[in-house]
This record gives C-alpha cells, structure tokens and sequence, in this order.
C-alpha cells in the first residue's frame, strides 16, 4: 500500500510541473509556432510532388526555410521597436499580435497561387510565408523564455514542442484530408487558424514579468549598438566560439534527412491517407512520448548528460530510415522508423531547447534566441535546398541517409568536449540563472 501510495506521488510530482500556468502558455505559443514551418515544409512538399514537379525542384524549395536562419538581422527590432498604438499592450504582446496577423495574411496568399502555372509565384509566396513565421517564432521565442522561470525551462521547453508538434501535425493533416476534397487553395486558407493560439495567449497572460523594456533608440550610434549589443555580449562567453560550432553542427544530418521524408515516402508509392496515419498519426505520439521522457531526463540527468543522450539518439534514428529504404515499401517498417525518429526528436525537442533557452542573456532574449535558433539548423537547410535532391538521384536513398548518421558524429563529439572542458555551464545566460546565482541545469 505505502508503495502504491509513493509512487503515485511520484506520478504526482512528475506530472504537475506540466499543468502550471507559464508551461501550459508555452504550449499555445508552440502550436502557432508549428504551423507556417509545416505549411512550407512536408506539405507544401507533398502538394508539389503531386502536381508532378521534378525533384531538384521540390527540395529547392526548402531555402525557402532559409528564412528562418535570417531572423536574427531583424530580431533586434522585436527587442526594441515599440509599435505605435498597440504598443501599449506590452512590447511582447503587441508585437506577437501584429506577427501573427503577418502569418495568416501570407498563409492565405500561398493558398492562392498554383505551382502548375507559376513556381517563381509559388516560390516568392513560400518565402513570405517564411519571414512571416520567423517574426512570429522571433516574439513566441522572446515571450517563451521571460514567461518561464529558470527551473521552468525544461518543462516549459517540452511543452512548447508539445505545442509545436500537435500545431505542425494538425495543420498538416488538416490540409492534407481538406486538398483531398477542397483543393490545396482551401486547405491553405483553413490552416491560417493555427495563428491564433499564440495571439489569444499573449492576451491572456500579458507582458513577462522578467521582460526588460526597450530603451529609446535616438540615434545611429544607439541603434547600431542594440544590433551588435546581443552579439558582443555572447561572444566574450568563455568557450562561445566552440558553443557557436556546435550549434552549426548538430543538427545537419538530422535536417538534411527530415526535409526529404516525404520524398521517400511519395517515390515508395505511399498514399496521402497512408502517410496521414503512419508518418503524421505515428510520428505524433510517438513525439509525444518522447517530449514527456525528455522533461523526466532533464530533471533526472541534467541538462549536459540529457542533451548527449537526446543527440546519440537523433543520430541513430537517421539510420532507421536507411534500413526503410533498403526494406522497401512496408506500413511496419515505416511505422517504426518514423517512431524511433520522433521518439527521438521528442527528447532532443525538450533537452537541446532548454539549453539553447539558457544561452540567453534576459536583456536580448529575442536577438540572442533568434541567432541560437537560425544556426541550429542553417546548413542541413542550405545543403538540402542545393544538393539533397541530386544526391538521392545519385546515390540513392540508402545511402544518402547513411551520409546523414555519419553527419551528425561531429556535434556529439564536441558537446562531449565542451561537457569535460566545463564550457558548457560556462556559456549559459541569465535565462538561467537561479536566485542563488548558479545555473539551472
């Protein structure tokens, strides 16, 4: 009885951390943060590759991602801008207003065009779609991260990638059953709900209170130095240099492979119902799960052995696919790669956010999460967008997802230098800081 008793306690405790109110905000900024990358992500790859467009030019339009690794030119403007009327609303929640709105203005303009006739058209509104959404990441971000406490950033991190998952997925699947029946251009439209999640949120819970207000800027020299400010503040980090390499690093193979899944899956002859229920349906609970095993690890392992352990696992979960390929078409094997991956990603969602979270420093939370955030991820983009589609002509899908397994070796080295030459509690900001003056994690 005494042990039934401890250990729903135990559930108790595991549990409770994820129902308070700053986490479950984090949730609802995740949803809306998740839905433009799938509207030009897997399904605005899948609506190319079924209007017959040719490969190269399918994955040429991940640059459009690209976008993304941009943001932090004008992240500084979210950080010290105030709009003009709404302004008054709190610098985050006016600007996470205005964001969103910018969303749904360029989603409905993607659902207007048609590739069949004009993929520069196709191309341009992709790429709207994509400033928009980084604005909009930019401020959920910023907002995110003053929202939550310094021991709150591994829960708060799990449940904004629980947001960021079911907003990517249900957008996703939302389109995939509405093109079947409505049309791509309706399908479109109808996902531009998803902006308002994070819009309604930052209603609710007003400004941050750890939100530091902008200064004035008055003229070119103030304005240069709120540009550069995040910047110079990072870099004289002890070890920043190597904690930079590392964000470049980690996450190429992972990228590189994710954006060409639905490739894959459209060339092993894979139905949109099929991939709704294996890749979306599977893939989501799968996350799910993992996003809740990587709240429990952080706390459990701390945020250094937790992020290793998430990394050797991202890594692996590459190689799932290279044995999907070799097996060929099988509702099974995909069940199981597509599991495994984001089992994994689920993990490494609530570890390696954290500890990009902790990097900042509070008074350029937007600037300093935005260059984090845009490194994380830049080459596997710009390598997927230039050379992924040729590689698979070239050397076939196997091999090509042995290449990314062998592509993400180099990041867990270095973290696992960076751990035993101390640099990594070195590097954290004051997003991490507890009232004792000592890391979080």
């Amino acid at each position: 009885m005494t042990d039934a008793i401890e250990a729903s306690h135990s559930w108790l405790d595991a549990v409770k951390p994820y129902v308070q109110k700053a986490p479950l905000a984090s949730f609802f900024l995740g949803v809306s943060s998740g839905f433009p990358f799938a509207m030009i992500g897997a399904t605005l790859t899948t609506r190319l590759a079924q209007d017959g467009i040719d490969k190269k030019a399918v994955t040429a339009f991940t640059l459009a991602f690209l976008v993304y690794n941009l943001k932090w030119l004008w992240a500084w403007v979210v950080d010290g801008v105030r709009l003009p009327v709404i302004g008054r609303l709190g610098q985050r929640v006016s600007w996470l207003l205005v964001a969103g709105m910018l969303v749904m203005a360029a989603v409905a303009n993607l659902a207007l065009v048609d590739p069949t006739t004009s993929l520069i058209q196709t191309a341009y509104a992709a790429i709207l779609v994509g400033v928009a959404g980084a604005t909009y990441d930019i401020v959920i971000d910023a907002y995110r991260i003053e929202l939550l406490k310094p021991e709150q950033l591994g829960v708060g991190s799990g449940m904004s990638q629980y947001g960021w998952r079911i907003g990517s997925v249900a957008a996703g699947s939302l389109a995939l059953v509405l093109a079947a029946r409505i049309g791509w251009h309706g399908a479109y439209l109808a996902c531009a709900i998803f902006a308002l999640p994070a819009m309604l949120t930052g209603l609710l819970m007003g400004e941050p209170e750890r939100h530091r207000d902008p200064v004035a800027r008055r003229g070119v020299g103030e304005v240069m130095a709120s540009i550069t400010g995040p910047l110079v503040e990072f870099f004289r980090r002890r070890g920043a240099l190597l904690v930079l390499l590392f964000i470049l690093l980690h996450k190429i193979g992972d990228t590189l492979a994710n954006l060409t899944f639905r490739l894959l899956f459209d060339d092993m002859g894979y139905t949109n119902d099929e991939i709704a229920i294996y890749d979306v349906g599977m893939g989501f609970w799968a996350y799910l799960i993992g996003i809740f095993i990587g709240g429990i690890l952080y706390a459990r392992l701390g945020m250094k052995r937790s992020v290793l352990f998430s990394l050797i696992l991202m890594c692996v979960s590459n190689f799932s696919f290279a044995a999907l390929a070799a097996l060929g078409k099988s509702n099974w094997g995909m069940a199981g790669a597509i599991g495994f991956e984001n089992f994994a990603s689920g993990i490494g969602g609530v570890t390696v956010v954290a500890y990009f979270s902790a990097l900042c420093d509070l008074r350029f939370t937007a600037a300093q999460y935005a260059l984090i955030s845009a490194a994380a991820s830049i080459i596997g983009r710009f390598l997927t967008g230039t050379t992924a589609g040729g590689l698979i002509e070239q050397i076939g899908y196997v091999d090509f997802y042995l290449l990314t397994t062998a592509l993400a070796v180099p990041g867990i080295l270095l973290f696992w230098l960076m751990m035993r030459a101390g640099l990594i509690d070195a590097s954290v900001g004051t997003a991490a800081i507890q009232r004792g003056d000592q890391p979080a994690a």
